[in-house]
């Protein structure tokens, strides 16, 4: 297969990095696979679009999820992850990520993370939505994210690895026969690499996390732009999964009118035996689902939405007043810390709380290797769709899954190293410049350089994937953003190549690629959300209330095609084919 010929807006990169691997993002998927190439020998760069710790995994507050706890068993893990992926996991996906799970944290605690342990010294876990047993582990109380950040980051800093900071990804490099052969790459600010770059590496690794700040509420921080999607589809490997967009239940409601990131309330509070009321103080998750408040993320929801709708009102409240100040302020100081900063004390009040987008279940899909559907290319973390998740992820899922599938993705490049070892060097420079398109060669699509978005459209985007694929949605609502989201399309399209300063491009810079990026997920999420016509997870279709595993169960995939326009595609089943024609693979 070939790429799109797609790229960004860029200056021509003006230094360069040779090396093995080249790692994008520094959560808890890009670091462990750092870590493990760097101890098989393979010369590792890391790159991250701020600071080492400033990615999504900090923010995480439950915890990790895995089969740790007397009694439980991985084949319990694994049936509650089924039951909350709504009969799309791919089975042999999650069953790498239970069995490899436990041992996989027992190597995080060994690398210097902290959790919580109880009067006997074992690990304290505890339950979240979904979960049949209490297999959480947690950190700090609420402060999982953060400790697990902090031993990566300093077993990194201790092994003296080469990270470049600051650094915003932009477009794959490859080589003559379409090959993987690294990346570019804007560093902002002072350091050693100073503006548009390049990594050449045969081996290149996305971790950049999600795509939460394509809608205007979410609790994904201000990084995550969907910068790996983005990428990955424009060098033409596969999307799937992209309308399972999880919103987050419990999100502190901070007015109709809020926007950016906002602060989660954890499921893990429920999990400790908080309670959602409405307005007059009725339960009203009891009788809905037999876990009640602790009912997979999507039913939650749901639940809370139609709540509001029948009450005509803008959040339900969580009530956790009966753990008194000590609980709070021991095992939830964050969210305490959170809460009051906004003047609501859930010690004394309930706290009111609504859906947020939180999660993206789908990505660029992968195998059981991390290995996505163009070669040398992998992928994990939030950015990948292994196929754990399928149509809604499990509580404490995610952190596991960057563990597990960035061990796997750095034993699969170590194992294959060899092959390639030292292709970085004859990379054919992939990305286009700001001057003309570079004419097609034999096996290579014509380049075609992507008109860049004013950064003020970034809230247009925002406002129109909220109300038109928010958690609510309709054939009429899909068909609404698409059509407004192609106005903005055609509007850049319209300005480049002018010389009119009232109506010429955006220049280039971190702003203008980071819009244009989300303008590219938002428009194939808005086309995938569109074609499945049914409700299942976190998707809901009000005009499909259903689900239909006759016609559904089965995953879309997407390409982008040259004229950026989305190409889908479904699965024949809930299970994966293979993403590249290799004879061994293992699926």
């Amino acid at each position: 297969m070939t790429g799109t010929g797609i790229r960004l807006h860029a200056p021509a990169p003006g230094w360069a990095v040779d090396a093995d691997v080249v790692i994008v993002g520094s959560g808890v998927a890009g670091l462990t696979a750092a870590l493990r190439c760097t101890a098989a020998g393979l010369r590792t760069v890391v790159v991250t679009k701020a600071r080492l710790d400033d990615g999504s995994t900090r923010w995480a507050q439950g915890g990790i999820a895995a089969a740790l706890g007397e009694g439980d068993t991985p084949e319990q893990h694994l049936d509650d992850t089924l039951v909350a992926g709504a009969g799309l996991c791919d089975e042999r996906a999650v069953r790498a990520l239970v069995t490899e799970g436990p041992d996989a944290v027992r190597r995080l605690i060994a690398t210097g993370a902290h959790f919580d342990t109880d009067e006997s010294g074992s690990i304290a876990l505890t339950r979240e939505g979904g979960h049949h047993r209490r297999r959480i582990a947690h950190a700090g109380g609420d402060a999982t994210g953060a400790e697990i950040s902090r031993a990566l980051v300093d077993a990194v800093r201790a092994a003296a690895l080469h990270t470049v900071e600051n650094a915003l990804v932009l477009d794959l490099l490859t080589d003559a026969e379409g090959r993987t052969a690294g990346v570019t790459l804007h560093v902002m600010g002072e350091g050693q690499h100073d503006g548009v770059g390049a990594v050449r590496a045969p081996a290149v690794v996305l971790a950049t996390g999600g795509m939460g700040q394509v809608f205007s509420a979410t609790t994904n921080p201000a990084v995550s732009t969907g910068d790996g999607v983005a990428l990955a589809l424009r060098a033409g490997a596969e999307i799937s999964d992209l309308e399972f967009v999880q919103f987050h239940p419990t999100v502190l409601f901070l007015g109709a009118d809020a926007e950016g990131q906002q602060p989660l309330v954890s499921e893990a509070v429920r999990g400790e035996g908080a309670h959602l009321v409405d307005a007059d103080g009725v339960r009203f998750m009891v009788g809905q689902h037999e876990l009640a408040e602790l009912a997979p993320r999507d039913i939650v929801a749901k639940a809370i939405t139609r709540r509001m709708q029948e009450h005509g009102t803008e959040h339900m409240y969580l009530d956790a007043r009966h753990f008194g100040a000590q609980m709070w302020e021991t095992r939830f100081p964050t969210i305490l810390a959170a809460c009051r900063s906004h003047g609501i004390d859930p010690v004394t009040r309930p706290i009111p709380v609504a859906p947020a987008a939180h999660y993206a279940s789908g990505g660029v899909r992968t195998d059981l290797h991390g290995r996505t559907s163009v070669p040398g290319l992998y992928a994990c973390g939030e950015v990948a769709c292994t196929g754990v998740h399928g149509a809604n992820r499990l509580a404490s899922n995610s952190l596991l899954e960057g563990l597990v599938f960035a061990e796997r993705i750095a034993d699969d490049i170590a194992r294959t190293s060899g092959a390639h070892h030292g292709t970085a060097a004859a990379a054919v420079p992939a990305t286009a410049a700001a001057t003309a398109p570079a004419p097609a060669t034999a096996g290579r699509p014509q380049q075609v350089v992507l008109p860049l978005l004013a950064p003020e459209t970034r809230i247009r985007i925002q406002r129109i994937m909220t109300a038109g694929a928010g958690v609510l949605r309709s054939a009429d609502s899909l068909t609404e953003a698409a059509a407004q989201l192609d106005v903005i399309r055609r509007h850049a399209d319209s300005r480049a190549g002018t010389a009119e300063p009232e109506v010429k491009p955006a220049e280039p810079g971190v702003e203008a690629w980071e819009t244009t990026n989300l303008l590219c997920v938002a428009r194939v999420l808005v086309a995938a959300a569109l074609r499945r016509e049914e409700t299942r997870g976190c998707h809901w279709r009000e005009d499909h209330a259903d689900r239909d595993d006759t016609d559904w169960r089965r995953h879309l995939i997407v390409r982008l095609r040259p004229d950026r326009s989305p190409d889908l595609h479904t699965t024949h089943s809930a299970n994966f084919p293979p993403t590249l024609p290799q004879p061994h693979q293992e699926q």
